[in-house]
């Protein structure tokens, strides 16, 4: 993404005590022995929010994001959440399209600090929870 968002990504800053933070106050999955793909689920009060979703570019259009999305959704529906959440940066058209195949929709747009014009979205997707068993 060097060269492609403005601001630059945080992923420059993260650190291993972030992702250990990450681990005690949410989950952090990912896939393969070396990762190439990782997900960051941190629980809000209504939704489950998607962080650092990445795939590596050699392992993209096998289905990872999807797994690990759908992955999220049942995380999200055991803690009883209803809701999926997610920032894209403005610039990503491809992962917007990516979001939106895989149910997700724009909700809103947000600006980081210093900028006066958005430089993320925010989308989002229901939970299906699971049905209570008839009584």
């Amino acid at each position: 993404m060097d060269g492609v968002i403005d601001p630059p990504s945080s992923m420059h800053r993260l650190t291993v005590a972030d992702i250990a933070t990450t681990c005690r106050e949410g989950e952090v999955w990912a896939i393969g022995r070396p990762p190439v793909a990782c997900i960051f689920l941190t629980p809000k009060p209504d939704a489950l929010y998607l962080g650092k979703l990445a795939v590596a570019e050699t392992a993209r259009g096998q289905g990872l994001a999807r797994l690990l999305v759908d992955l999220a959704a049942e995380r999200a529906a055991e803690r009883g959440l209803g809701w999926l959440e997610l920032q894209t940066r403005v610039e990503l058209t491809q992962n917007h399209a990516t979001f939106a195949r895989l149910g997700f929709v724009k909700t809103a747009e947000t600006a980081h600090d210093g900028y006066d014009r958005p430089t993320s979205i925010t989308m989002r997707r229901a939970v299906p929870q699971p049905s209570s068993p008839a009584t």
